[in-house]
């Protein structure tokens, strides 16, 4: 899911950009952080550690099986505008784990484009400007112009298939674990590749690059 927005003001600061972690910096986080029974935020429950330790082989799931098809690959390499992705997560989000790892490899692909992670609990008066649908939903990302902060855009928390059978399972009020079952079965099977057809128009738009599918039509005519 995503929005454009066209930003008077620049919500993230270089004081959220200097206290911002890598991704690479995430990982070693959340590993430090299972070695001794916790999780990022304030619940350490064991539900929320074990959640936390799912979710790392998530991420290496992904980080393993997402390969960029060779559209999107152009397209990164074509990108003029130096941008910063902000991507308020945390630990323990299942949607977060399923998304990064591929928002990550999209960012490495363009030598324009850094990604920046911020924990949401720790940003609470940055994550209230980024709600959907009300609620402090994520993985969110928001791009920046590397030079002026200001925002380009924003995605999250999923990708809109993903959203759709979310937004279903919750309507039928179907029980937890049949949820999780089905919303992470759904991200197993898709591999990412709704989340790149998704960011192909963001990218371009973000970018003030044509869309492929612009391209294509000048050339049809």
């Amino acid at each position: 899911m995503a929005e454009t927005l066209n930003a008077t003001t620049t919500p993230i600061t270089s004081e959220h950009l200097e206290k911002a972690i890598s991704y690479a910096q995430y990982r070693d986080l959340i590993d430090n952080l299972l070695a001794a029974g916790k999780t990022t935020g304030t619940d350490h429950s064991d539900a929320m550690v074990e959640y936390t330790r799912m979710n790392t082989h998530r991420m290496r799931r992904v980080e393993k099986v997402t390969v960029l098809d060779d559209e999107l690959v152009q397209l990164l390499l074509s990108v003029q505008t130096k941008m910063i992705w902000v991507v308020l997560t945390e630990a323990w989000c299942g949607d977060a784990a399923q998304s990064l790892p591929a928002i990550v490899k999209m960012a490495d692909a363009s030598p324009l484009i850094d990604v920046k992670l911020l924990l949401r609990d720790e940003n609470p008066e940055l994550m209230d400007q980024f709600l959907t649908n009300g609620g402090r939903s994520i993985p969110k990302l928001i791009a920046l112009d590397a030079e002026t902060l200001k925002v380009l855009g924003t995605w999250g928390p999923r990708p809109e298939p993903a959203q759709q059978l979310f937004t279903e399972l919750k309507a039928q009020n179907v029980p937890y674990t049949e949820f999780v079952e089905k919303l992470h079965g759904w991200y197993a099977k898709n591999k990412s590749r709704s989340l790149q057809q998704e960011f192909k128009p963001l990218i371009a738009e973000w970018s003030e690059l044509r869309s492929p599918a612009d391209v294509a039509v000048e050339r049809c005519s």
